[in-house]
């Protein structure tokens, strides 16, 4: 049954689309967890909802339309942080739930409330096209160049904006930067785990792997092993058992964590 997997058309390319989103998410969402800013990866989310919205009452593709409003919002959510009048958590909730509040009257006043939005919002792994693929794909290799380039600035504005500004970072700049690519992650992996679920993919698995307490970078490439993992398991639950994909790839990373939490207790 596992050749079903490359037999099938439909099933390589959620296996290909999972696998990418899987090695990308937790690279950025490692960054999101050291700085205790992780819940903007839920706000995003839902200002995908707000594009996918966009893009269904215009009739353009909703996945480009959820990149282009999540990163305008992430852009939004950085400037007022940055201006300090406002605190980190109260915009995230001011963004959240005005995005939420919008998608749904938006789809509702246009008749567009049916079933195809649940797609977006639990997942829909198996319809992903050629053209999605491309999207996730070309999107992927950008964000890990970006990361590769940038890393020093996003490792030293993780732990201490002050230090990182005291080491000559650009903070305003880097922390744009790290936003848009996580609105831009955000967006395209609606596909795989949906919107409802998109933040836990990039935060469970860093969970788990900073149980293992390790450095920086070990403990990315650790999250990126339980990230693919969990998404291959996922994967492969939701088809033979015929379950919804993005909750069951959520909750073997869950499983993942609590391994790793038992591990680390056993060790101590």
């Amino acid at each position: 049954m596992l050749l079903d997997f490359f037999t099938y058309d439909f099933l390589t390319r959620a296996l290909i689309a999972g696998l990418i989103i899987g090695t990308v998410a937790p690279i950025l969402g490692m960054f999101l967890t050291v700085r205790r800013y992780s819940l903007i990866a839920d706000t995003l989310s839902h200002a995908s909802l707000a594009g996918v919205a966009i893009g269904i009452i215009l009739g353009i593709n909703p996945i480009l339309a959820a990149i282009v409003v999540s990163v305008i919002v992430a852009i939004g959510i950085e400037k007022l942080r940055l201006s300090g009048r406002f605190g980190g958590e109260a915009i995230l909730a001011l963004f959240l739930s005005g995005s939420l509040a919008f998608a749904v009257v938006a789809m509702s006043a246009a008749g567009k409330f049916n079933g195809g939005v649940l797609a977006y919002l639990f997942g829909s792994i198996t319809t992903v096209t050629v053209g999605d693929l491309w999207m996730i794909g070309g999107l992927g290799v950008i964000i890990v160049g970006i990361v590769w380039k940038m890393y020093p600035q996003f490792f030293l504005l993780s732990f201490d904006e002050d230090v990182a500004k005291a080491n000559g970072v650009n903070v305003v700049l880097s922390s744009m930067v790290l936003a848009v690519l996580t609105a831009a992650m955000v967006a395209v992996s609606m596909r795989v785990v949906g919107i409802l679920l998109v933040g836990a993919l990039m935060v469970i698995p860093v969970l788990a792997a900073t149980q293992y307490s390790r450095g920086f970078k070990t403990t990315i490439g650790i999250a990126i092993v339980v990230s693919l993992l969990s998404v291959l398991s996922g994967l492969a639950l939701s088809y033979f058992y015929d379950l919804a994909t993005g909750g069951t790839i959520v909750l073997c990373a869950v499983g993942f964590f609590i391994i790793s939490t038992l591990f680390r207790s056993f060790r101590r």
